[in-house]
């Protein structure tokens, strides 16, 4: 479902149509809530009233039963929960974006404004090409700096980005730049696994991650995974905010 509300999940490109709906429910819901007469007695002032009607008359018209107040009300009270569901619906579409850039970020990405749009779509996506299978055969390699293990607690990250990785065939990601991807090798053995680019050149900077997601043939148990000359690769854990941190950067503007 994620790549279809690539369109909608830009922040600011839906903050003003937001705010104008949600400025617009409030002026008429708040006061309805307090006292549903205010409304009432505005509303009045544009309705054509017969040109023989007599004050009482006119009074009588514009007078609101029980009946009609408590309606009034529960449509008031209802715009205001459609107002903050608003509100939480781009919050969560920010959190998901703004999850995803620091993602990309953490693999190495570089900013880009056309990729930075949407990185959930553009800035980070699944490997499309290569697994990493196969042997290393160029007389020099490249090293690969991080990895992400997929276990416990979820990246909730990889439920937007395009072509995820399933949770089930993933034990650890690895994210290099999508142009490197094709040169990724991925070695397992029984005493470590190796990780590498099977180019003499090295990596260049890049504003698109791909991950490749690494099914052990075992546990990986005392298993160190390295790059080459067999030095330790970094472990990133990058995530989505905590709703609490999410609401606690509202709060403060953080």
């Amino acid at each position: 479902m994620a790549p279809y509300l690539a369109a909608v999940r830009n922040y600011w490109a839906l903050l003003p149509a937001i705010a104008v709906c949600v400025v617009l429910i409030l002026v008429y819901a708040v006061p309805t809530l307090i006292n549903p007469r205010w409304t009432s007695n505005v509303l009045g002032l544009f309705r054509q009233q017969p040109t023989d009607a007599t004050a009482e008359e006119v009074e009588d018209a514009d007078r609101l039963g029980d009946k009609q107040i408590r309606s009034r009300r529960m449509l008031a009270g209802t715009l205001v929960i459609a107002a903050l569901a608003l509100i939480g619906f781009n919050v969560s579409l920010n959190r998901e974006a703004n999850g995803c850039y620091q993602a990309a970020k953490a693999w190495g990405a570089v900013d880009d404004k056309k990729t930075m749009a949407d990185p959930c779509i553009n800035m980070i996506f699944g490997e499309f090409f290569n697994s990493g299978s196969g042997e290393a055969f160029e007389k020099t390699q490249q090293p690969v700096p991080a990895y992400q293990l997929v276990e416990g607690k979820k990246p909730k990250y990889l439920k937007w980005i395009q072509n995820r990785p399933d949770y089930d065939d993933a034990d650890f990601l690895v994210g290099v730049g999508a142009d490197c991807t094709i040169d990724l090798k991925i070695q397992q053995t029984d005493e470590k696994i190796s990780v590498l680019f099977d180019s003499t050149e090295p990596c260049p900077p890049d504003d698109a991650i791909s991950l490749t997601p690494v099914k052990l043939k075992k546990p990986l148990g005392d298993r160190k995974i390295v790059t080459v000359g067999d030095k330790p690769m970094t472990r990133i854990n990058p995530d989505l905010d905590s709703w609490p941190t999410v609401l606690k950067k509202l709060a403060t503007g953080g």
